[in-house]
């Protein structure tokens, strides 16, 4: 006879395990969890073309992005040219249809000179907030849907309709209109007749509250989906100051409660830069593009079975 205590052999768990399954008794979920999805790979532009010799290079850098067999989708973190380039409507067209010949869905976070600094004289001394409306006009002339050869429907907010998020390898992706000229708080010197601080502090406040209820709307879905991590991408970094405190606090906090990888994805400063535990979060990485310059891109892969989820490399055009 054999000991009381001796444990099962390896043959008798399994028919044991079968036996179950068959009865309906244990589904096979519960026995193995589901393997994670598939890599996706994204091209992460900013602060491109700055110049008429960079808008020139534009059709070499979008061929070469196109020619990576992995690349899904194009992201763009705002800048579409200088601060002194004009904001006219055919300047827009032409930049829209330039990005809409990427193969891949291509979608765009707007930066300051795009709009905020349109109050220039050399831009053409537009009310920032007129430009504003015909950048959503032109931009983003279908709500949830993206430019790009094949379009990808994706989720947006309300009237703020440049602020999308949508998944992709299990990871919740989104962007949040945060701007540079201090998050549109620069005065709009260039105006015939001056400033006109109350209208652009009522934009600011309207722009901030729907930039942060999105950031939490982001997060929420995360959780309750259970994403394996988050990537989200502003125009500008949220820097130590009154015009980005609100949004640096939130996402540090949102972060830091989510726990699993945070990839913060920004331009405006013209320089690829990597900071890991930002804003002393432990999860939270900093990953800003290359700017001013349309020979370089970023390559970066969500992979979530890898712990980190997140990689890039540097790819030079040409």
């Amino acid at each position: 006879m054999a000991p009381a205590n001796r444990r099962p052999s390896a043959r008798t768990f399994a028919l044991g395990l079968s036996t179950l399954l068959a009865a309906g008794l244990l589904s096979v979920t519960s026995v193995a969890r589901a393997a994670p999805p598939a890599p996706t790979t994204l091209a992460v532009l900013g602060d491109t073309p700055y110049s008429a010799t960079q808008r020139a290079q534009l059709p070499a850098l979008i061929n070469a992005v196109d020619a990576d067999p992995a690349v899904r989708m194009v992201l763009h973190a705002g800048d579409m040219k200088d601060s002194t380039t004009s904001c006219s409507d055919s300047q827009f067209r032409g930049l829209a249809s330039l990005f809409g010949t990427f193969d891949d869905p291509f979608v765009l976070t707007p930066g300051d000179n795009d709009w905020t600094d349109c109050h220039q004289a050399s831009t053409g001394r537009f009310l920032p907030t007129e430009r504003l409306a015909a950048l959503r006009r032109i931009f983003y002339p279908v709500p949830g849907r993206t430019l790009g050869g094949a379009p990808a429907t994706v989720t947006s907010q309300a009237t703020y309709v440049e602020n999308v998020r949508f998944v992709r390898s299990g990871v919740l992706l989104a962007t949040a209109h945060v701007v540079g000229s201090n998050n549109d708080l620069a005065p709009w010197s260039g105006l015939v007749g001056g400033d006109r601080p109350a209208e652009r502090r009522a934009e600011f406040d309207a722009r901030r509250a729907a930039n942060l209820a999105w950031i939490n709307a982001a997060f929420d879905n995360a959780v309750a989906t259970g994403a394996y991590g988050v990537l989200l991408m502003l125009q500008a970094e949220p820097v130590a100051t009154s015009a980005f405190s609100a949004e640096r606090s939130l996402i540090a906090q949102r972060a830091a409660q989510f726990g699993r990888p945070v990839l913060l994805v920004h331009g405006d400063e013209h320089r690829f830069e990597v900071q890991a535990r930002y804003l002393g979060v432990a999860n939270l990485t900093r990953l800003e593009t290359y700017g001013n310059t349309a020979g370089y891109w970023l390559r970066v892969t969500i992979d979530p079975s890898l712990p980190q989820v997140f990689s890039w490399q540097s790819r030079r055009v040409g």
